[in-house]
């Protein structure tokens, strides 16, 4: 039996998925995949950190493999973009717990739509970052072009994507596509304490803000309100915020429950 490609580890209440090889294979992207709809499941889970291991956090799609079907002339291997990678950004994206990325190595292509999945992004010091595509004749996909304009806005995306040149992680933190950098050895522990601190907060709000979100850049102001009304409304009545409250008032620390 094949080692996996992606590993699952779960404490208190934080799941972690790891990436073990550097390219994203067909097999990698199923298993990926799966571990994503398992914890969509999975009540317990009140975070996700997303990482990858050795010296690259994700470089996009595995091109010795790629390269293996492009010769064979029955094939249409850029099917994959909308049979693997659609499916798996979009589970991704419906996670309704707050994901963390901690990318710890390189990061390009198809990797980097994958660490701009996430909501919060720990970077390894130097940790190279490119959006590679179009250096090997192909657009965007992994709704990178879709990424990047809201984190750094139209002109730069263009710029990003059009002259696919490595900036390092430093250069992603001033532009806002990472949130913090830190030294390679901090990555893991720095991201599984953020990750930790998600996990111990109010799950139930954390969903609703997730939810404003990811329509918030494109929807009409009137129907922000209204959603932001209609969550607000719903968690007012939720025992996460009637013992906050009165925790906040007695002066006494605040314990979430998820309800």
């Amino acid at each position: 039996m094949s080692e996996p490609t992606v590993t699952r580890t779960d404490a208190d209440g934080v799941a972690t998925l790891t990436l073990q090889r550097p390219a994203l294979s067909h097999a990698m992207r199923a298993e990926l995949l799966a571990h994503v709809r398992e914890l969509a499941a999975d009540d317990a889970v009140r975070a996700v950190l997303l990482t990858g291991s050795g010296r690259a956090f994700c470089v996009g799609q595995d091109l010795g493999e790629h390269a293996a079907e492009l010769a064979e002339p029955a094939t249409t291997p850029l099917s994959v973009v909308a049979d693997e990678y659609n499916p798996l950004v979009l589970a991704l994206a419906a996670l309704r717990v707050p994901v963390v990325v901690g990318v710890n190595g390189a990061c390009a292509g198809a990797g980097m739509g994958l660490a701009l999945a996430g909501d919060l992004r720990i970077a390894a010091a130097g940790a190279k970052f490119t959006t590679a595509f179009a250096g090997i004749g192909l657009g965007s996909d992994s709704a990178l072009a879709s990424r990047l304009v809201h984190c750094v806005g139209g002109s730069r995306a263009a710029q990003l994507l059009l002259l696919p040149e490595p900036f390092p992680a430093e250069a992603a933190a001033m532009w806002g596509l990472v949130h913090e950098v830190v030294e390679p050895d901090q990555v893991l522990p720095r991201a599984q304490a953020l990750a930790a601190r998600l996990a111990a907060g109010p799950t139930l709000a954390f969903r609703a803000i997730k939810e404003v979100l990811a329509t918030a850049a494109t929807d009409p102001l009137a129907t922000t309100l209204a959603l932001e009304a209609r969550l607000q409304t719903q968690l007012g009545q939720t025992a996460d915020h009637r013992a906050a409250v009165e925790a906040f008032l007695a002066k006494q620390p605040i314990t979430f429950t998820g309800r």
